[in-house]
């Protein structure tokens, strides 16, 4: 007995010495590590500490201004800023203080320093912050996106974007007019980073479209709501399941013209979450606008130039005429004797209806005036040829509707003359947009007849908003605002929230 006692308390003795060597060695390697960690820090801390001075350097060129230069750059442009974070991102004010390549900004050597959408814009999105742009027509909103997703695409893909098997860049349109004008500024953006760009958009031959996508493998898609879902679901020529960038463009007019249910359904194909950034610009913020950011936009920086609602230019001298309805023919040749005399400075012709336009351009070609038209009833083909002419001046004088009102990006429109008021004040101020772009005047000449009365008061008020001249024939009509009507809400659809889920109602 005694030897088996002495032998359990010599193998519990073993046990116990390993177990204390175990013990021993584990704090020991643990010390150690805690020690390696310590000087790792120390060695990072000493870094950071002499980098400091080149990261505050770099800073200051690369963020844009700071502080009260940046205060007073947003007060002078009426711009605001809002957003969780928003004050860390400071404007650029000059091309030299983005990161983005001298290859990338080649496409506004054109500009002396960038616009106010822009310096506000491009260090949101280039700091991968989920935006939302609002400013007037002509203020540069598609460079104000374009640049900095383009210079993400190559700094996250390299030479992959050349040949992309799922396109990494996904821009909806409303018109196809602006979706062309659009793919034409990133194709000319990316064509030095080799990053390829398609137009998808109705009215077209959608195989030569199938074709060039084929060909191509574009990083970056432009198109349509409608276009795109048919290419999508039932062609399955293009697969959206690695967008990372998603850009809707002119979102208000999207969403008047009632693709909210197509743009819903083609965003549930993305990727979700923190995998896509999204930005989204708009010359107006109703309520349909921000249920739709709500829904797509995560933690979303905001950028406002001027205000919400849309306003004319401040650069565009608006010139309002009232006439009898039957001398309006006779007035627009007088005005095109004044505006247009050298036959060669691009003047803007709006009309209302399809005949209306076709008829005006019959009547301008037999009074010896050179001119094209663009509208509805003419084919897409026919439109573009029209647009290029009026473009490179071949043909400097164009009669459109208001197809041509948004998505008409030509600098040296000198005047617009609105032969026939629009039907919304909204389509009035986006005709106006069509001159003074680029930094430049323009005049915005208007024939008002009692036909258009009842927009009296909203005309009234841009005028007064702009501080341009009233005459009181126009004073006469009343000063009355008709309230803005929506396609499916009525004249009460800023008090419905779009988002809303149906509420059931049980009666007693």
């Amino acid at each position: 007995m005694p030897s088996i006692d002495k032998k359990e308390k010599k193998d519990k003795g073993d046990k116990g010495d390993k177990r204390d060597k175990k013990e021993k060695k584990e704090k020991s390697q643990a010390g150690h590590k805690q020690a390696k960690d310590k000087e790792c820090k120390r060695k990072r801390g000493a870094e950071a500490a002499a980098d400091a001075p080149a990261k505050k350097a770099k800073g200051a060129t690369a963020g844009g201004v700071t502080g009260l230069a940046a205060a007073e750059f947003y007060a002078a442009h009426s711009i605001t800023v809002s957003g969780s974070g928003s004050a860390a991102f400071a404007p650029y004010l000059e091309f030299g203080q983005t990161p983005f390549s001298s290859s990338l900004l080649a496409v506004c050597a054109r500009f002396a320093k960038p616009t106010p959408i822009q310096s506000a814009c491009w260090p949101i999105v280039a700091g991968r912050r989920d935006a939302v742009g609002i400013a007037e027509t002509g203020s540069g909103k598609t460079l104000a996106f374009g640049l900095p997703v383009l210079h993400l695409v190559a700094q996250d893909h390299g030479a992959r974007v050349q040949q992309c098997r799922r396109p990494l860049v996904l821009v909806m349109s409303p018109t196809r007019e602006l979706a062309i004008q659009t793919h034409e500024q990133f194709a000319e953006a990316g064509r030095a980073l080799g990053i390829a760009s398609c137009c998808l958009y109705g009215g077209a031959n959608k195989g030569e479209q199938l074709r060039e996508v084929k060909r191509a493998r574009p990083a970056v898609v432009v198109a349509t709501p409608g276009r795109l879902l048919d290419v999508v679901e039932n062609d399955r020529a293009v697969d959206l399941s690695e967008v990372a960038f998603l850009v809707l463009d002119e979102a208000d007019r999207m969403l008047d013209q009632g693709f909210e249910k197509d743009i819903r359904a083609i965003i549930a194909m993305l990727p979700q979450g923190a995998r896509r950034q999204t930005v989204m610009f708009s010359a107006t913020w109703p309520q349909s606008v921000r249920s739709l950011a709500d829904s797509f936009l995560s933690d979303p920086v905001k950028v406002s130039v001027k205000a919400d609602e849309l306003a004319v230019n401040e650069r565009v001298d608006q010139v309002v005429e009232v006439v009898d309805r039957m001398r309006k023919d006779a007035r627009l040749l007088e005005l095109l004797k004044a505006y247009h005399r050298t036959r060669r400075n691009r003047v803007l012709v709006f009309v209302l209806y399809k005949k209306e336009a076709a008829r005006v351009e019959d009547m301008l070609r037999h009074k010896g005036f050179k001119c094209v038209g663009i509208h509805g009833d003419k084919s897409q083909a026919q439109r573009l040829e029209a647009i290029e002419a009026f473009r490179s001046g071949t043909v400097p004088l164009m009669v459109a509707t208001d197809v041509a009102a948004r998505g008409l990006d030509v600098p040296d429109i000198e005047y617009v003359i609105n032969y026939t008021f629009p039907l919304t004040i909204d389509e009035y101020t986006h005709r106006c947009g069509r001159t003074a772009r680029a930094g430049k005047k323009g005049v915005a000449h208007t024939l008002f007849t009692d036909a258009d009365k009842a927009h009296s008061g909203s005309l009234i008020n841009v005028l007064r908003q702009a501080g341009m001249p009233v005459p009181d024939s126009l004073l006469r009509f009343g000063t009355t605002v008709k309230k803005k009507a929506h396609a499916s809400y009525g004249a009460f659809f800023k008090d419905v929230d779009p988002g809303a889920k149906p509420t059931k109602i049980t009666f007693a």
